[in-house]
């Protein structure tokens, strides 16, 4: 019998907390490597709005796997550069090289937004794996035979495997595994990302700004009809707390009040829309990714932070070498995590590496170019096509 046969008989039950793009790609690869699959995402439905993100390197080769390279493609953001201001919105610099966000315009990198690849991955699934919105994880046993997951919702249900793809502060993470405090590693800096609409009628343009203190970047959505904006500043400790939207726009108009020109009128668009997330920000950095018949993907076991560029790549990438993993070894999980370690950490140390809050440009194209080809994926990629 072949191995995916097998699996396919014993139709192991895998539970995923988190439907970004970690979660989905996983969902995908194990609904397809004939898993049985479940998702639970805390949100109330599928979220819209959010920044632009990266496909480099060896991910690129994991999209077209998917299916999904070409649609990625008709749907990328076609930036065409970039202008530097001041704190009064006045351009010092432009250049039509590169963009804050891509890097070089000029490279075969692929550059969409984070709703655009999520709802090309939900329509990939085609509802062939429930979506449990407005619902996640409250408790966590586990033996040797599975998991027993306590769900806010009230219901208790066993799986075989519990993948934590909940972001940098998971919620599986501090269910399961004891040195919550000690595997992040802030950065001393929050991130926060708003829509608002195009007033300042920006095409395929960004704007950027930054200084020792403050910074921000901004660029029009797809349809050029929305601003998305990120405005980023230093930080001690957690200045508000992390589910209080309120306080967080607060603290953000309160720490971008000393930038002018258009940018007051951003802030106070900013006090209305319902797109906007805020992170503190951070690197993960764990001595094990999994513990039991648990294990954690993307950023929950080792995230990057956003100033690397490469978040959307490790997530990709990670999916697909978990569920590889998985597929060889179905009835021995805790065989299979060491793998996916085994062949993920060289890659995540390279992409990690990236980060340097002292670099005044962008991260050295040598550097970026070593970290996205970090990893050898042709006969995985084989193996599950």
């Amino acid at each position: 019998m072949s191995l995916r046969g097998f699996v396919g008989r014993m139709k192991q039950h895998i539970l995923i907390s988190g439907a970004g793009v970690t979660g989905l790609a996983l969902a995908y690869w194990l609904k397809r490597l004939d898993f049985a699959v479940t998702v639970v995402e805390s949100s109330p439905g599928f979220r819209r709005g959010g920044h632009a993100i990266d496909v480099r390197g060896v991910a690129l080769e994991v999209l077209k796997a998917m299916g999904l390279f070409e649609k990625a493609s008709a749907l990328k953001t076609r930036s065409k550069g970039m202008s530097v201001l001041d704190a009064q919105g006045n351009e010092i610099q432009r250049t039509e090289e590169r963009t804050f966000s891509a890097g070089r315009l000029d490279s075969k990198d692929l550059e969409v937004f984070r709703d655009d690849l999520c709802q090309l991955m939900l329509d990939a699934l085609a509802s062939s794996v429930p979506i449990r919105y407005s619902e996640s994880i409250k408790s966590i046993s586990q033996n040797a035979s599975g998991v027993t997951v306590g769900l806010a919702s009230g219901v208790q249900e066993r799986f075989d495997v519990v993948v934590g793809a909940d972001g940098v502060y998971s919620n599986t993470r501090k269910l399961v595994f004891d040195d919550e405090a000690e595997v992040i590693k802030p950065l001393g800096a929050v991130l926060a990302f708003f829509g608002v609409p195009n007033f300042l009628k920006l095409e395929h343009w960004q704007y950027a700004h930054r200084t020792e203190d403050i910074g921000y970047v901004m660029y029009p959505s797809r349809e050029q009809d929305e601003l998305r904006v990120g405005a980023g500043y230093g930080i001690e400790g957690n200045e508000v707390p992390r589910h209080d939207v309120a306080a967080q726009k607060a603290m953000v108009a309160k720490k971008c009040a000393g930038l002018g020109g258009f940018f007051p009128k951003i802030l106070e668009a900013m006090k209305q829309t319902p797109q906007f997330y805020y992170n503190e920000l951070a690197q993960i950095r764990m001595p094990q990714w999994s513990k039991g018949r648990v294990v954690l993907a993307g950023d929950a076991a080792h995230c990057a932070s956003p100033f690397t560029g490469q978040g959307t790549s490790l997530a990709l990438v990670g999916a697909l070498v978990l569920a590889h993993e998985l597929s060889q070894r179905p009835a021995l999980p805790t065989e299979a995590f060491a793998a996916y370690e085994l062949h993920m950490r060289p890659y995540v140390a390279l992409n990690q590496a990236l980060l340097d809050l002292t670099r005044k440009g962008p991260v050295p194209d040598e550097q970026m170019d070593r970290a996205k080809f970090g990893i050898e994926l042709g006969e995985m990629i084989a193996a599950v096509s």
